[in-house]
């Protein structure tokens, strides 16, 4: 399995050992998120009377109120309103993620705590939140590590979040922000729970969320795996096991720090560990992706500024595999590639295959996704969806 493929359907896995980390001590899951988060643990959504137009901008008011939508018109209806509204409304813009959380986490409570009848009526709409909010209730209770397991390697077993490659992922990505919430930002326990999932795919699935935690916290919590001076860590110091998600999600951490400077960005990925350059412009493009809210010219010229050759080829492929898992379709991605410089749209189109492959097991429905996208690339779209050799 290539260390380059982003976060989305395929991968590998598991253990972290931090050399001079300063010897943390686990943490107690029981109690970690309520001494160090300000906000109540996930999972405990109750519907009350508040609606958008109560709000004023208040953002706790806001996530509630779409809450209720949720649980009271179901989730469908919820996130169309959170799409509609993205454009214009500034507030729903820069919250967008954690809103769609409440929704999950209310749709949960609306299905009686049905993990998969909730996923089954969602969508990736802000990087996937939804399914995030679901998730964090899986361990709510959980008084050692050992219950943590267990839970995390039944609650995703589903064979109704199993019949896709891509709710699958949702599920056991989600995981790892679940795990990271309910541990409080303890991200060793975190990996050593995700290395006791059944297979190495699922084990390194779960890992990309609790990286992906580590640096936006859900919960406004800043994470102790975070360092000022070296905004590549932990990258280089977990096992090699472990660093392709931490290489996939390092640029969001960079990009917060240096106050979105992409070529001081690019200058960082040039310089990272060898054999993980690759991976980590990858990054760059999926968050090239999300700040220009998916535009393909925009996320062109932000590709540029990485440099020629192989860094803007993966930066490009990057950013079309974001198109495509937050769109759940190919068609912007598709528009990046062909507006895109001729040598970047063969693998800008494998990119968006590996996406199109996890949302339907049928290499036919593959084949019809492609097609529908392009012929003279057709090939690369098939190979990315794993049915060309």
């Amino acid at each position: 399995m290539s260390r380059n493929l982003l976060a989305a359907p395929l991968a590998l896995a598991a253990v972290l050992f931090i050399a001079g980390c300063g010897g943390s001590k686990p943490t107690d899951p029981s109690t970690a998120l309520q001494a160090n988060s300000p906000h109540p643990i996930a999972g405990k959504f109750k519907p009350d009377d508040r609606e958008l137009s109560d709000c004023a901008g208040d953002r706790f008011c806001v996530e509630q109120a779409f809450g209720n939508i949720s649980y009271n018109d179901g989730p469908k209806t919820a996130l169309s309103l959170v799409r509609e509204k993205l454009p214009s409304d500034a507030g729903v813009k820069a919250d967008c993620h954690r809103i769609v959380h409440t929704i999950g986490s209310a749709a949960l409570a609306r299905e009686d705590g049905n993990v998969a009848k909730a996923f089954s009526e969602g969508d990736s709409t802000c990087w996937s939140g939804y399914y995030h909010g679901i998730l964090e209730k899986a361990f709510l209770g959980a008084a050692s590590t050992s219950e943590l397991a267990k839970r995390a390697r039944e609650v995703c077993d589903d064979p109704g979040i199993r019949r896709t490659t891509w709710l699958a992922y949702q599920c056991v990505h989600g995981l790892g922000h679940g795990l990271m919430i309910d541990t409080g930002y303890n991200m060793p326990l975190s990996l050593r729970i995700c290395d006791r999932l059944a297979t190495g795919w699922d084990q390194t699935s779960c890992t990309g969320g609790v990286f992906m935690e580590n640096i936006n916290s859900s919960y406004g919590f800043k994470s102790p795996w975070l360092r000022k001076k070296d905004l590549v860590y932990p990258c280089e110091v977990v096992k090699e096991r472990h660093k392709l998600y931490c290489y996939l999600m390092v640029t969001s951490r960079i990009l917060q720090a240096n106050g979105y400077d992409w070529r001081g960005a690019a200058r960082i990925c040039s310089k990272v560990e060898r054999g993980w350059v690759s991976t980590c412009f990858q990054s760059y493009g999926r968050d090239a992706s999300g700040f220009t809210q998916q535009n393909p010219p925009r996320i062109l010229r932000l590709c540029g500024i990485a440099g020629s050759g192989s860094h803007e080829d993966n930066c490009v492929y990057g950013a079309a595999r974001d198109l495509t898992a937050n769109d759940a379709n190919g068609k912007r991605a598709a528009q990046l590639c062909n507006l895109g410089p001729a040598r970047v749209r063969t693998r800008c189109f494998t990119g968006i295959g590996t996406i199109l492959g996890g949302f339907s097991p049928s290499a036919a429905a593959h084949r019809a996704a492609c097609a529908e996208l392009t012929k003279t690339f057709l090939q690369a779209c098939l190979r990315g969806a794993g049915d060309v050799s």
